[in-house]
C-alpha cells in the first residue's frame, strides 16, 4: 500500500492545501471545512452524502462541511489529487460578497463533475494559494470558483430531514465539547429516545454511529489544537483521546496524515 500526503503552506488564512498520491482506502469520515479538489491521475470511487461518486482525471471533486464520505481507488490504480480545504467562515464571507449581503451560506451540489472551466479555476487558485500570486488575484479566483460550484441549500421536508433536526441537540452536545465523556444514555436522553432508537435515528441522519461521529469531532479538535502549537501529547488529552497513540490512529484514518507530519507542515505556515 502506498500513500504520500503533502501539506503545502497557503498564503490565505483559513485555507489548507493538500497534495496526495495514494492507493489506500479511507473509511467514512467528514471534514469541518469545505473541500474542493481535482483528480490529476488515476480514479476514485466514494460514497458521499450525495450518492455514489466516481471521479477520474480532470474531475473536480467537492465535499461540504460535515458530509460523511469515504474513498477508495477505482480500477486498481494509485490516484493523485490536490485539495483546498476552506473554513466555512471564509466561504460565508465570500458568498456575502457574491450576493451583496443577501446570502451567507450555500453548499456544493455536485460531489464530482467534469467541467474544464471549474478544473482550470481550481488549478489557478491552488497555484496562487501555494505560490507567489498576490492577494487580490487569490480573492478573485476564490470568488470565481465558488460562484461556479456553490448553490443555495434547498429546504426539504422528508423524513430524513426531520430525523436530522431531531438529532440537532445531541450533535450540539458533541460539537460543543468533543472531549467530554458522554454515554449513549446521555445523548438518547437529550432526544427523549431509548438508546436503541437514538442509535438507529442518529446513524440514519448522519451516516455515522454516535461514537464514530464523536471520534471525528475529536480528530477535528486535535487538528485545531496541533495547528495552534499544542504538543501532541497535550492535544491528545485535551481532545478526549486515551493517549497519543490513540489519537494518532484515528488522525491517520480520518485525514491520511499523522499528527506529527501535520504539525511539522502546518507550523511552517
Amino acid at each position: 500500500m502506498s500513500a504520500h500526503f503533502t501539506m503545502i503552506p497557503c498564503a490565505m488564512a483559513g485555507v489548507e492545501a493538500v497534495q496526495a498520491e495514494s492507493d489506500r482506502s479511507f473509511p467514512r469520515h467528514f471534514h469541518e471545512q469545505f473541500g474542493i479538489g481535482v483528480i490529476e491521475a488515476g480514479a476514485q470511487k466514494s460514497l458521499s452524502g450525495r450518492g455514489v461518486v466516481e471521479a477520474g482525471p480532470g474531475h473536480t471533486i467537492t465535499v461540504n462541511p460535515g458530509e460523511v464520505h469515504d474513498g477508495k481507488p477505482y480500477g486498481g490504480d494509485i490516484r493523485a489529487w490536490r485539495m483546498l480545504y476552506i473554513d466555512p467562515s471564509l466561504v460565508s464571507a465570500t458568498l456575502a460578497d457574491l450576493s451583496e449581503g443577501n446570502i451567507s451560506y450555500g453548499e456544493f451540489s455536485s460531489p464530482a463533475l467534469r467541467d474544464t472551466f471549474a478544473a482550470s479555476c481550481f488549478r489557478n487558485l491552488f497555484n496562487s494559494m501555494t505560490g507567489q500570486g498576490d492577494g487580490m488575484e487569490r480573492e478573485q479566483q476564490l470568488l470565481t470558483l465558488l460562484a461556479q460550484l456553490i448553490v443555495l441549500p434547498v429546504a426539504s421536508t422528508d423524513a430524513f430531514s426531520d430525523a436530522k433536526s431531531v438529532m440537532l441537540q445531541a450533535r450540539e452536545m458533541m460539537d460543543d465539547d468533543p472531549a467530554r465523556d458522554l454515554s449513549l444514555a446521555d445523548l438518547s436522553e437529550a432526544t427523549s429516545m431509548s438508546r436503541f432508537q437514538f442509535l438507529r435515528a442518529f446513524s440514519r441522519a448522519t451516516g455515522l454511529t454516535p461514537h464514530a461521529y464523536l471520534v471525528q469531532r475529536r480528530v477535528q479538535l486535535a487538528r485545531k489544537l496541533i495547528a495552534s502549537g499544542t504538543s501532541l501529547t497535550d492535544a491528545a488529552g485535551l481532545a478526549g483521546f486515551a493517549d497519543q497513540s490513540h489519537m494518532t490512529r484515528h488522525f491517520i484514518r480520518a485525514l491520511g496524515i499523522s499528527p506529527g507530519i501535520y504539525a511539522a507542515n502546518v507550523r511552517k505556515i
